[in-house]
């Protein structure tokens, strides 16, 4: 006989200690998460999902699905998503700051001492991409395992993939959801997942409409206002805001945005962009914390502060607004149905990010593909720390550079 209780996600004992929990967990996703949004959600799966067992994995297939469909930083939408769902709309804003501010502190830390450096060809640099490829390889796998099953999803999933490689544009991945989830409201709406758990969401729609209308208030009436204040503050907040409300296709969008809105007027120069723009890629945490650097750039600690609550604002709105109807929503057989093929096209949309752009920039050379599949086997076969497996990645990375004359 089944014990549906054994598949129940662990509850919280009490709000304080749900408090806690999630500021201990985010904030080491933060200082571990290595190799942006796509591996993100791979650290989320072990994390929240396998070993502390807080969603199950239908529902966090799901809330990927949903934050997939909203613009902005995919992977911190999740993590925002699962605070709130755990402890409330607190525990959504301590999520947000355990996974953000290990990656805004060494920003900032990056824009006053190493501006200027050049720290592209790094072998450590180089060591943590080939981390994020093994990291989305046991992502794909797992995921792919549980959310494509048979031939119909398995199939989506590939087709998902290659579009996504073949049509690159910031729409591409929206398109290929859009038609996920209406395949999969033809095809399974009668065969959906029975088995979901109801999530308590402890958010009033009340509450959510407010922030629906917040976000879409800004969006409008900040660049009417910002003229209006002599200080430049509200100007300054509006460039990082609109940057963060109108990115759709992960972390990597955002910086062609925030190039224009800040080389071209120059609060920043071309050559500190780049410098930052490698420094985000060599940190743990999300792509969109590189909104810190750009603000110590500018204007110092003060600029860090309005930038980095600037760009994440809209993410934190929308997903405040977006979960109490998605509770809801997910539960109609159309919307499992939808829900269903959509989870097939993340698996694509994770296979393609896989090849593109972590493979090709990663996996330059044999000794890379050699080191990533060590380090694969050591995430899914030794069953070893992320952490380690980060830190191996990184000295390896390294001890490649210094010994590349041997391999040419």
């Amino acid at each position: 006989m089944e014990n549906n209780k054994a598949a129940t996600p662990h509850e919280p004992k009490s709000k304080l200690k749900a408090l806690l929990e999630v500021l201990t967990v985010s904030t080491k996703l933060g200082l571990t998460s290595f190799g942006g949004p796509i591996a993100h959600l791979g650290y989320f799966h072990e994390e929240y999902v396998r070993r502390r067992k807080w969603m199950d994995e239908r529902s966090y297939a799901d809330l990927v699905a949903l934050c997939q469909f909203l613009p902005g930083p995919a992977s911190s939408q999740v993590g925002i998503g699962i605070g709130v769902i755990r402890a409330g709309l607190l525990g959504g804003l301590t999520a947000w700051l355990g996974f953000t501010l290990p990656s805004v502190i060494a920003l900032m830390l990056f824009a006053l001492l190493l501006q200027g450096m050049d720290i592209g060809s790094a072998g450590w640099i180089h060591g943590l991409k080939i981390v994020a490829v093994a990291i989305v390889a046991q992502a794909v796998l797992g995921m792919g395992q549980k959310l494509t099953p048979d031939r119909s999803r398995a199939t989506l999933a590939m087709v998902t993939a290659s579009v996504i490689l073949l049509w690159q544009t910031a729409f591409t991945q929206i398109l290929m959801i859009v038609i996920a989830g209406i395949l999969g409201m033809m095809q399974y709406r009668k065969t959906a997942a029975s088995e979901m758990t109801d999530l308590s969401v402890p958010v009033s729609r009340k509450f959510a409409l407010f922030c629906i209308a917040a976000f879409v208030g800004l969006l409008i009436l900040l660049p009417w206002l910002s003229p209006l204040d002599r200080s430049g503050w509200l100007s300054f907040f509006d460039r990082f805001y609109r940057s963060g409300a109108l990115v759709f296709g992960g972390g990597h969008v955002v910086l062609p945005l925030l190039e224009r809105e800040v080389v071209p007027t120059g609060l920043v120069s071309e050559s500190d962009f780049l410098a930052g723009y490698g420094a985000a890629q060599a940190v743990p945490g999300p792509l969109f914390t590189f909104a810190g650097y750009l603000g110590t750039m500018i204007s110092g600690f003060t600029g860090a502060l309005i930038a980095t609550l600037a760009i994440f604002l809209p993410a934190f709105l929308l997903v405040a607004g977006a979960l109490p109807f998605w509770n809801s929503l997910r539960k109609s057989s159309k919307m499992q149905g939808a829900l269903t093929g959509i989870n097939a096209a993340v698996v694509g949309i994770l296979l393609a990010a896989l090849y593109d752009p972590l493979w090709t920039t990663a996996i330059v050379a044999p000794v890379d593909f050699a080191l990533a599949s060590f380090l694969f086997l050591m995430l899914v076969f030794w069953k070893v720390p992320p952490w380690v497996v980060v830190v191996a990645g990184a000295l390896g990375g390294t001890i490649i550079n210094f010994l590349s004359p041997c391999f040419c």
